[in-house]
């Protein structure tokens, strides 16, 4: 159990969006701790609220969306514990924690490096952004940390434009960027999912070494149960813009305290299952639409364990089911007793 300082502390965070047709709770009081050095994943399906939560800690929610309520306390490099929520999400207090503190990693690199400028003016401006050296030093500084994150030819990578590179050289260099002014912290949205089998286990690798060498924390999200087993030691599981289950990757993986987490971990293919003759299991039901929430817990539409009354009516509270574990769950303590463990992940090749 890591027993490091809180870095992030997001306590019942709330980001809605209001519409014409309605408000969207996309994160409803989600609450989580993330410690130094620890690496957190964040699973659930499209539309849990992943993303934006994300985004909310880095003040990037896009309009109409606004942070209506919770805390982001951060603790910095000189100690200052700090709310995010209370700053300016365009004022400069937050522009020098984003990317000098807290750096992201997004899905797709193209979206996100600029396509008229080289590699390493893209780096070296966010050196000179957030760290005080002349043009030169930041320059050398951009080809150590493309030579860190294992870019080959570094010397030649920095005057290249992103058009120039293959996919796994583009997230390289977005990596490469993002730890260039050495965070505390590193977001990592959906990194490997455009890339293939093989360069994703690369990635992944480079990022598990860099995670060590530089001492930070990393929140993990992807839909890749693989990925969480390989990458993390602790998983948030979310639905409807809330945390439903939260635990030490192997008690999420083969004790699961709450329902749709069970549900996630048995929908997954797996290695020789067609041999043993076990069938896929989907989810029953899709996500309720965002404009009519269900009353109670927000899965009692789709859960198997539905007890028709509590369920329907009241909303469970996220509430300690065991050591460093939590579940949002009437029944959870019945469950695990129940044993309805899922039969344990299948880690990606290092």
């Amino acid at each position: 159990m890591n027993q490091n300082p809180v870095l992030l502390d997001i306590d019942e965070l709330k980001t809605h969006y209001h519409t014409p047709q309605g408000t969207v709770r996309a994160v409803d009081g989600a609450s989580l701790a993330i410690r130094e050095g620890q690496a957190v994943g964040i699973v659930g399906e499209s539309g849990c609220g992943k993303s934006v939560m994300l985004r909310s800690i880095l003040r990037i929610v896009p309009n109409p969306g606004k942070i209506v309520g919770g805390h982001l306390k951060f603790r910095r490099k000189d100690g200052e514990v700090v709310d995010l929520t209370t700053l300016d999400g365009n004022g400069r207090p937050i522009r020098a924690i984003r990317g000098g503190e807290i750096a992201m990693i997004f899905q797709e690199p193209m979206s996100s490096l600029s396509p008229v400028h080289t590699i390493g003016d893209q780096i070296i401006e966010a050196i000179m952004l957030h760290r005080r050296v002349g043009a030169a030093e930041a320059r050398r500084l951009a080809i150590d940390i493309l030579a860190r994150v294992a870019m080959p030819r570094p010397e030649q990578i920095v005057d290249q434009y992103p058009h120039e590179m293959s996919g796994g050289m583009r997230q390289r260099a977005m990596i490469a960027m993002a730890l260039s002014c050495e965070p505390r912290l590193l977001i990592a949205d959906e990194p490997t999912t455009a890339l293939d089998v093989t360069t994703q286990a690369q990635i992944l690798a480079l990022m598990r070494k860099l995670q060590t060498e530089f001492g930070m924390a990393i929140l993990f999200v992807t839909h890749d149960l693989g990925v969480v087993a390989q990458m993390t030691e602790y998983v948030v599981v979310m639905y409807m813009g809330q945390v439903v289950e939260a635990a030490p990757v192997d008690d999420i993986f083969f004790a699961p305290r709450h329902p749709y987490t069970h549900a996630l971990l048995h929908s997954i293919p797996r290695l020789g299952q067609r041999q043993t003759g076990r069938r896929l299991e989907p989810i029953a039901g899709t996500v309720p639409d965002p404009f009519a929430r269900p009353s109670g817990c927000p899965f009692h539409t789709r859960c198997r364990f539905n007890d028709g009354q509590r369920c329907q009516t009241e909303l469970p509270l996220l509430r300690p089911v065991g050591p460093d574990h939590q579940a949002r769950c009437h029944y959870a303590e019945t469950l695990g007793l129940a044993g309805i463990g899922a039969p344990g992940p299948e880690r990606v090749p290092a």
